[in-house]
């Protein structure tokens, strides 16, 4: 009885596992290959499939998604003898499962064996600034060759992408150096560049400031000068509009002598060689008797009073030539000079320095 009951238990395990061993079920891209009697049969795809238990035996399920290997750094050495590091990435995707199984036997280090021999032979022929700024180029070239020799194996290379280009230390800090001098250089361009916009914006604007201000320089001038050139013929004409007396240009002219002494360093005065004549005017015209007029149509008693009132000038000018003559110096006293009576100013050449007289009587 129990030998029957264990052997009925082990029929049903052995029934269980074989309905196990004949059902296979692959997921969705994914697919496994089938060998029966050790030769391929057939390939399985997604979803359930059935196999012949102890006959037909499934390999590992192959990836069909596309799928990306990065390589670590391959030294490769360049047309001009440097050697640098350059790392890749790779994008493929199994396409036939029979091939990429049963053509060779590992094929990610197929396809990176396959990248580094193409990556050096492809800049092999560069120089390092071409490797540095051509990687378009070597994209490209990788990519061709390596679908093109992966084609039999049941892979596609869908991209190939070179991660970095790592050249040796030295000319790391020589290319350095080389841009912080391009740098340099460019930054002392744009330097000099804007300090030469600056002087001639700068030698612009003080031209253009100098041309004004000698136009209003000159138009100031110019405006001056026609003042005075109206003012002196203004002037002219009034003068000899109302021809004035000599008498009474020797009295301004006595007006002026005065203003001589109003400075406050001044310890000395000079009296011009012509006082004695403007004296002399003004006494004869104080002794010499007034046309008849409005003015002198006056009673005896009126003209006994001018007449000694012109006495008393006469004897104060008298006085006034005596005192001068007196006090100027008989060496730089000059020879006497005609007196101009229409000179507006005092000749200042002819005349003889003197004393200053005492304010105090």
């Amino acid at each position: 009885m129990d030998a029957a009951l264990i052997a009925g238990i082990l029929i049903v395990l052995l029934a269980v596992f074989t309905v196990l061993r004949a059902v296979r079920i692959v997921p969705q891209a994914r697919a496994g290959n089938v060998e029966r009697l050790g030769r391929y049969s057939r390939t399985l795809g997604p979803g359930l499939n059935f196999v012949i238990p102890f006959v037909d035996r499934v390999r590992p399920l192959i990836d069909l998604r596309e799928q990306v290997v990065s390589f670590k750094p391959q030294p490769v050495i360049t047309e001009d003898n440097l050697v640098v590091d350059i790392d890749t990435v790779l994008y493929f995707q199994v396409t036939d499962p029979r091939a990429a199984a049963y053509e060779i036997a590992n094929f990610i280090q197929g396809v990176e064996q396959l990248t580094v021999t193409t990556l050096r032979n492809v800049v092999g022929g560069m120089d390092l600034e071409k490797t540095l700024t051509s990687r378009d180029t070597i994209n490209s070239q990788l990519r061709g060759v390596l679908d093109e020799a992966t084609g039999k194996w049941g892979i596609r290379v869908n991209r190939v992408e070179i991660k970095a280009i790592d050249p040796p230390r030295s000319i790391k800090e020589a290319m350095e150096k080389q841009m912080r001098a391009e740098r340099d250089k460019r930054a002392a361009i744009l330097t000099a560049e804007g300090f030469r916009q600056s002087q001639i914006l700068t030698a612009e604007g003080e031209k253009q400031s100098s041309i004004l201000r000698a136009e209003g320089e000159r138009t100031s001038a110019i405006l001056k000068a026609e003042g005075q050139s109206q003012a002196i013929d203004e002037v002219f004409q009034a003068v000899h509009r109302n021809d004035p007396d000599p008498k009474l240009l020797a009295y301004q002219y006595l007006q002026v002598l005065p203003q001589l002494a109003q400075g406050q360093g001044n310890t000395f005065w000079v009296i011009p060689s012509e006082i004695t004549s403007a004296l002399q005017g003004i006494s004869k015209a104080f002794t010499e008797s007034l046309p008849p007029s409005q003015a002198t149509r006056d009673t005896t008693p009126h003209r006994d009073k001018a007449h000694s009132e012109a006495t008393t000038a006469e004897k104060a000018a008298e006085a006034a030539i005596a005192d001068a003559e007196s006090t100027s110096p008989p060496q730089l006293n000059p020879a006497p000079q005609p007196f101009d009576p229409l000179s507006p100013h005092l000749p200042t050449q002819n005349a003889a320095p003197a004393t200053k007289p005492d304010p105090q009587p």
